[in-house]
């Protein structure tokens, strides 16, 4: 705890409130350097921590008589810290209950979430000084406080309470899962009249969880990866809304109005680990539990839905009740006027109040309410409907525009595309279905060249490029229509080197294949870079700055079977930072990285729908010449350090399937720019055997 006179600080350090992982012995950790820097790849001590309970506060509360003495409970047999029972002291969460006192609910994953009252004048912890249990039967420890939720080792972290004044209800809020885009991060509910719980779900499940217990049943779930699908047809662009591992929230209650906002980080459908902040409104269900808006909150005014706004199709998702990373993708359902629902779902629904809905699927009911929202893809209010059954499972939809099957055909027609088919190189990917499951049925004029579902064959080295006609035919009901594509399908290139950058004071490539580099600034877009000359590792080799980089011309790499070699001679190491950079986009990429994300291993890394790390298990050093080198053969990479195989994986992603992807030396969208000379780099079609990156190398 840290205190200020003024929100803009200097803060001045009064305590730590409460201690977790500390050991019953002396144990050093030798991990409290703050991430020390690596020197010759070996790790520099800064300073090393014992963790024995003694050096906590533990021992001062326990001399003057604030707390019991120690917990044995608090070791395993070891003496290590029990952190099956116990917490992680972080992700503290502050609330006043209705009577003015003052509670800080904190834990991540570990022993589970607890709750210390705090002194509301002065900050400081009040501890129990006794164990025991509460009057709802939670256990209460004499330090760290009263167990709320989770324990023996699962998921659940960032507690936040908040107290409803018009439900009388206390709702603990946490996040099940990891946050990264694999984690299946997904917010969760529980509640309780009472600010020390027990905290419960809608099915009565107390939020503590016991041994032995997968806590994804547990909760109710408010969120977890959802994609509204953006299929063809759909108006908007880009593959639709959607988030994954959206959690650790926060929830603003406004008291004089009664209304609420979730407030949560979240990554998104292809974009790898990039994440941002986002805020939904929140209402509340007949039984008083808290349901989400699908979309974010644009402030628009609510109004009152009755059935004829409600009748239609809508895109539905079931968030499940399961902890996963994957994405719910929506399906169709139609809300009829009978109040049955057909489509992809079948039920029934009502409205059963002031824009309330009552939804049965599968004999579950679902209560929630109907809403009025912008959806950012259509850029238009549209009506949608959130509810959540009383095992925990939300359920979303969000209405289409009322089309006949003519016009649903014709927005199919016009948003049917291919791409750029006139420098084809990699099988297509012919959609089989477009908006309110439409079909869409494919013939070719020439299955020699690409077929009918989309196969392509690309002519021999030399030959020349070779044409075939597509012809979509798509079909609703008893309406059907036809759309046809030419598609243009390039030979392949004379296996063998296709650029060399030898920085003989200059930027040429010497094979003679394609036009100069261009000098650049820190970032792939940015201008005012500087690239200079000096001895190399044979002749000349440029000479990065840190704020400079080199593009070099699109299309260097148009297939699935390739290699990249090259001299560097880092000044410094920076991580992220790229030596060699080729995408297709900003989300599929690939890049060569003398510093990575994985242990600081020199590596190749790729961001597409998945990562994927080629690590070399070493780093690179500085200021001495190494010889690089990665080979792609359809899907296998092989990574060399000095001639010598360091990593051979499966499954690389296939990036380069335009023929006008960007490549460059040194920088790319994101990261700090490369520092230190590079020389002799050479792209090649296929991919190098070993014998000949080590001839390079030699």
């Amino acid at each position: 705890m840290t205190v200020s006179k003024n929100i803009e600080g200097p803060y001045t350090f009064v305590d730590t409130v409460v201690y977790s992982g500390f050991t019953e012995k002396d144990n050093y950790d030798g991990k409290s350097s703050n991430g020390a820097i690596t020197m010759n790849n070996s790790p520099t001590k800064y300073s090393e921590t014992n963790t024995n309970y003694a050096n906590t506060n533990i021992s001062k509360l326990v001399a003057n008589k604030q707390i019991s003495g120690v917990n044995k409970e608090w070791f395993n047999s070891d003496g290590s810290y029990n952190t099956s029972l116990y917490p992680n002291a972080i992700d503290p969460g502050i609330f006043y209950d209705k009577k003015g006192n003052l509670w800080m609910a904190y834990g991540s994953w570990s022993g589970g979430i607890y709750l210390l009252q705090i002194n509301k004048k002065t900050g400081a912890a009040i501890y129990p000084g006794r164990d025991g249990k509460t009057r709802g039967g939670n256990k209460i420890d004499r330090y760290f406080g009263i167990h709320i939720s989770g324990g023996y080792g699962q998921s659940g972290e960032g507690p936040y309470i908040v107290y409803n004044k018009q439900t009388g209800y206390y709702y603990l809020y946490e996040t099940y899962g990891g946050l990264m885009s694999s984690g299946g991060y997904n917010m969760r509910v529980f509640r309780s009249k009472n600010p020390d719980g027990p905290y419960v779900d809608a099915s009565g499940k107390n939020a503590v969880l016991p041994a032995n217990t997968d806590n994804e049943n547990y909760g109710n779930k408010m969120m977890g990866n959802f994609l509204f699908q953006r299929d063809v047809g759909d108006p908007g662009t880009g593959d639709g809304y959607g988030y994954v591992s959206p959690g650790h929230n926060s929830v603003y209650y406004d008291e004089k109005t009664g209304e609420q906002y979730l407030v949560f980080h979240s990554r998104f459908p292809k974009t790898g680990e990039t994440h941002e902040v986002r805020v939904h409104k929140i209402y509340m269900n007949k039984d008083g539990w808290p349901v989400v808006a699908p979309y974010r909150y644009a402030g628009i005014k609510q109004t009152r839905i009755i059935e004829k706004d409600a009748v239609g199709e809508y895109k539905f998702i079931n968030h499940g009740k399961e902890t996963t990373s994957t994405i719910k993708n929506s399906v169709y359902i139609r809300l009829n006027r009978n109040h049955t629902i057909s489509g992809d779902v079948k039920g029934k629904w009502k409205v059963t109040g002031k824009s309330r809905v009552a939804i049965t699927i599968d004999g579950k009911v679902y209560d929630g309410v109907f809403t009025m929202e912008y959806n950012p893809v259509t850029e238009k209010k549209v009506v949608t409907f959130t509810a959540v059954s009383k095992e925990g499972v939300p359920i979303w939809g969000s209405k289409l525009a009322n089309e006949t099957d003519e016009q649903v055909v014709n927005d199919v027609y016009n948003d049917l595309s291919l791409g750029d088919t006139d420098k084809v190189i990699a099988d297509l990917k012919l959609p089989a279905e477009g908006t309110r499951h439409t079909q869409i049925t494919w013939q070719t004029s020439d299955s020699s060249v690409v077929t009918g579902s989309g196969k392509v064959t690309r002519p021999q080295a030399g030959s020349n490029s070779a044409t075939a006609t597509l012809t979509a035919t798509i079909t609703k009901g008893k309406v059907s229509r036809t759309k046809a594509f030419t598609i243009t399908v390039l030979p392949y290139k004379t296996a063998g080197i296709v650029a060399k950058y030898n920085f003989e004071n200059n930027l040429n490539d010497s094979a003679g294949n394609y036009t100069a580099g261009t000098v650049i600034g820190n970032l792939i877009g940015t201008s005012g870079g500087n690239i200079s000359y000096a001895d190399g590792k044979k002749g000349e080799a440029a000479v990065f700055n840190g704020s400079s980089g080199i593009q070099l011309p699109a299309g260097l790499i148009t297939s699935n079977s390739y290699s990249v070699a090259m001299w560097l001679k880092p000044q410094a190491l920076t991580l992220y930072t790229t030596a060699f950079f080729g995408a297709r986009d900003s989300n599929n990429w690939v890049s060569l990285v003398p510093y990575g994300p994985v242990n600081n291993n020199t590596m190749v890394w790729s961001g597409s729908t998945t990562w994927y790390n080629g690590t070399t298990s070493l780093t690179i050093p500085k200021d001495e010449w190494t010889h690089v080198a990665f080979t792609v053969a359809n899907g296998k990479l092989s990574v060399y350090i000095n001639g010598e195989l360091k990593y051979s994986g499966t499954d690389f992603p296939d990036i380069f399937t335009t023929a006008n992807c960007i490549f460059t030396l040194g920088v790319n969208w994101w990261d700090p720019a490369y520092k230190g000379l590079m020389d002799d780099v050479r792209v090649y079609e296929g991919a190098l055997t070993r014998e000949q990156v080590q001839k390079l190398v030699q």
